[in-house]
């Protein structure tokens, strides 16, 4: 999204502490008054460009002083000296009182500085002779230690009681004097207008419009100190003034002053303020602040103060953290009010930003439908209408998908990845992804070694379902608790599998398919949450190991996978009303250890392979193949940037994400998202182990689902 201009709002610093009065609005006129900065209630990250919605995550802020030193004049060796000032010293016209005319002492070396000592080394400098001087070469060479330091406070000595000073710089009615090659050697906007053909390179007085006085005084000071002191007041005129003085370090300075300041009662002023002088960093860090503190910033000043546009694209991004759309309804409702006869024109514009069709239908007929505003405007009751056909008509969503059916990013939980195969042999942790900030982290370890076993979620806790242990075949079943973060043990299946498919069915948890040991399996298996017992149901007509489920339209489907002789491009529906299996159109092309996801009323087939591994030709898929319900037919979608095998499939928001896998060569860290509407891959993070076979669950709030 972009940035967001906020209309000049005052708070002043007797109000330090309120937290839901106005603050001063940021704009590029960086208009007078006094902005309350609060720190942020919590670590605010950086980043180095501006990419909104992307919820790449900042990095965190700079942690070092802002006491700045600068390179010596002179470049010693390219060491750093420092040349900051000596207590007590003042900055001109920042605050306090003018500086004395007469000059703080010159001290022989600065206060921090090492002195290098040898045995031909003075205190103030080094010398060096040779005993075989070469022919034409010096006897001795001697080297000052603090020339650069001394001769630059000398010079700020001399700028201080107005001596050889060359150039006069005028801001609205403030004239400072200062010397032309300290100026120039400080930042490259004056080594060009003094030493080039500018015009201003043979004036003895420059007029530079657009910088506030005091914020200029600062900056001249600065460039004979290489320090300054950052403030509240001045902050915002001073980033301003030494973006047009080019003064990279003093930008980054106050720039990561005010990314610590953000506060939900002024990061949308902030917002507005980076986007008006193209600071990038503190865009990046304000936009995911706003974003990630919506709650609370709706509840403050500046929101209600926001103008249309600039709310429209608030709302209209991925990565509000919002617990639900009902939320981001009655943010705008309380908008609306807050300057109703000015606003209510704009109300159809912004209520298509509401991502209606999420909302649960009770709410929209007792708060939406019911409000008179909403009833009276023409394109709102076409939005409530398209919101209840979306909750009314389940069967027809997959034609009714657009910006507004797509849940937000915080909605949808958190993506996990648990175990499989890596070059180690074998991955137990787990890997938690986080869509708002595109990263995934270790946040787990399995409770024991297992390989080609089964995830699912059942009443938020995450079942890990049979596998194998080396040659070993399992049958039991382990169940995760996320909130003790304990591993418990479930009741065993009756039957050993790995390679086995598992889902969750209206309820209960099925197990497909798979391999005991010795032959290639048939049977199903049903686990029951109420009676906690395992019990068969009716076997698939094929024996399918490596096999792909998903659910669609309440019934289990099994994809693909491996019968012993081959590889299957056959599929089968199971219905749990009637405990039956029906065959379905086969798929284009055989796939054993096929990803399989369902999503917007269609299922999907991706990647796998279409021989044993061991085989030297056999193909790894980078296809994909979509399969109709209603039409009972596959067609070949966008294909994954990699073909890879074993590859771990869910469904987040309305996405589907393909993750890790193996490639004939390596086990892949590389996770990819499949949008339905655009019909294209996109790759995001990556895992931070490669692997294959990895099983994949989704954790909203507190629980996995």
């Amino acid at each position: 999204m972009k940035g967001i201009s906020i209309p000049a709002v005052m708070k002043r610093v007797g109000n330090k502490n309120g937290g839901g009065n106005a603050s001063t609005g940021l704009g590029s006129s960086c208009s007078p008054g006094r902005r309350v900065l609060r720190r942020s209630p919590s670590p605010i990250p950086i980043a180095s460009g501006y990419t909104p919605p992307s919820s790449t995550p900042p990095p965190p802020p700079p942690t070092h002083s802002w006491h700045f030193t600068r390179r010596s004049l002179h470049g010693l060796g390219g060491n750093y000296v420092r040349v900051g000032m000596m207590a007590g010293e003042h900055f001109p016209g920042v605050h306090g009182t003018p500086p004395p005319c007469a000059p703080p002492p010159i001290p022989t070396a600065p206060p921090d500085a090492s002195i290098h000592t040898s045995t031909s080394a003075s205190v103030s400098g080094t010398r060096s002779s040779s005993s075989s001087p070469s022919v034409g070469g010096p006897d001795e060479s001697f080297h000052s230690q603090y020339h650069a330091y001394n001769s630059l406070r000398r010079m700020d000595a001399f700028c201080h009681q107005r001596t050889l000073t060359d150039v006069t710089l005028v801001a609205g009615s403030r004239r400072i004097q200062a010397h032309r090659l300290v100026l120039a050697a400080a930042t490259d906007y004056f080594a060009a207008m003094f030493g080039g053909d500018m015009r201003e390179a043979g004036q003895g007085e420059v007029t530079l419009h657009g910088v506030d006085p005091d914020a200029l005084a600062t900056l001249v000071r600065y460039c004979y100190t290489g320090s300054l002191e950052l403030w509240e007041e001045m902050v915002e005129n001073l980033l301003v003034a030494a973006r047009v003085l080019q003064l990279t370090e003093v930008v980054e300075a106050a720039c990561g002053f005010l990314m610590r300041q953000l506060h939900p009662s002024n990061c949308l002023g902030i917002l507005g303020f980076a986007e008006t002088q193209g600071c990038p960093d503190l865009l990046r860090v304000a936009h995911y602040f706003v974003m990630n503190h919506f709650m609370e910033v709706i509840e403050n000043q500046e929101f209600m103060m926001l103008p249309a546009d600039d709310l429209s694209r608030l709302l209209a991004s991925d990565d509000l953290n919002v617990p639900s759309e009902e939320v981001v309804f009655q943010a705008l409702m309380s908008w609306l009010q807050h300057d109703l006869p000015n606003r209510k024109q704009d109300i159809g514009k912004l209520l298509r930003f509401v991502r209606l069709p999420l909302v649960a239908p009770e709410f929209i007929v007792d708060r939406i439908e019911s409000n008179s505003h909403l009833r009276e405007d023409r394109e709102c009751q076409e939005l409530i209408v398209e919101a209840l056909k979306y909750q009314v008509l389940p069967e027809r969503r997959s034609s009714l998908q657009n910006s507004r059916t797509r849940p937000r990013k915080s909605t949808v939980g958190s993506l996990y990845a648990v175990g499989g195969m890596d070059a180690n042999k074998g991955a137990f942790n787990i890997e938690q992804y986080d869509y708002r900030l595109n990263t995934w982290s270790i946040v787990g370890m399995m409770a024991g070694r297992r390989l080609q076993f089964g995830v699912a979620v059942v009443e938020d806790k995450l079942f890990v379902v049979g596998g194998r242990d080396g040659l070993k075949t399992l049958n039991t079943v382990e169940c995760y608790d996320p909130g003790s973060q304990v591993w418990t043990p479930v009741q065993p299946m009756s039957t050993h599998r790995h390679g086995l498919g598992v889902a969750v069915l209206e309820g209960p948890l099925y197990a497909v398919g798979g391999h005991d040991g010795w032959s290639y399996l048939s049977t199903v298996e049903r686990w029951d949450p109420e009676t906690r017992q395992w019990t068969y149901v009716a076997p698939m007509s094929t024996q399918r190991s490596t096999v792909g489920v998903a659910i669609l339209n309440g019934k289990l489907y099994a994809v693909g996978g491996r019968d012993g002789s081959s590889c299957l491009r056959t599929v089968e529906v199971y219905d749990p009303h009637r405990n039956k299996w029906t065959m379905c159109a086969p798929m284009l092309k055989r796939r054993g250890g096929v990803g399989v996801g369902s999503v917007n009323g269609f299922l999907y087939a991706i990647g796998g392979h279409d021989a044993p591994a061991s085989n030297p030709c056999a193909s790894r898929f980078d296809c994909v193949e979509r399969y109709d319900p209603k039409t009972d037919t596959w067609t070949q979608v966008a294909s994954m940037s990699v073909g890879r095998d074993a590859v771990g499939v869910a469904v987040l928001g309305d996405k589907l994400f393909a993750v890790g896998g193996y490639d004939g060569q390596q086990y892949l860290n590389i996770v990819e998202c499949y949008d339905p509407l655009t019909n294209e891959w996109t790759k995001v993070g990556s895992l931070v182990t490669g692997r294959a076979g990895a099983c994949l669950a989704v954790m909203r709030h507190q629980g996995i689902t």
